[in-house]
């Protein structure tokens, strides 16, 4: 797994922990830089800073995007890792548009229910259609399908591993 990969996946963690402890993801962020064990990558930093600062802007943005599905009804790693993704598409320009698709829908494989891949795809892909085209670029959904943002129910497991999203 490369740096920026593992940095993704700490920041993840950094906001999955936050919210299921009731916590600022700022505060959980301080928590583990104290920590030092391990040490946090600058890279981790910039997306949860990030994701902080555009919250409401980030929320916003999936909300529209994933018709029929309150953010609240998502599971809390699929929220999480889109708002990590649309931070990187909106706010990160030097990320590839693919290489933010491509973690986003690896960690959701890798993290949460079944269907969740296909949901963070269609979302991400609509996003950065929208994104590449206010940009001038491309339609990056050729390379990466549409995905079925609202054929599926993504709460209807509770993940893969409870256990493993609880130890985050």
């Amino acid at each position: 797994m490369g740096a920026r990969s593992k940095a993704r996946k700490r920041a993840l963690d950094i906001l999955f922990e936050s919210e299921l402890r009731g916590l600022p993801p700022g505060a959980t962020l301080q928590e583990r830089r104290d920590a030092h064990t391990p040490p946090v990558a600058d890279y981790t930093v910039t997306l949860v800073e990030g994701v902080i600062a555009y919250a409401a802007d980030i929320d916003a943005t999936i909300s529209a995007h994933a018709h029929g599905w309150a953010l609240d009804r998502m599971p809390a790693v699929d929220r999480n890792i889109l708002r990590l993704a649309v931070y990187e598409l909106t706010h990160l320009p030097s990320v590839p548009q693919p290489v933010v698709l491509s973690e986003a829908v690896t960690m959701a494989g890798e993290l949460s229910t079944d269907d969740s891949p296909a949901f963070v795809n269609g979302v991400l892909a609509a996003i950065a259609r929208r994104a590449g085209s206010a940009a001038g670029e491309g339609d990056a959904s050729a390379e990466h399908g549409d995905g079925a943002a609202e054929a599926h129910d993504p709460s209807a497991e509770e993940g893969k591993s409870s256990a493993e999203e609880a130890a985050s």
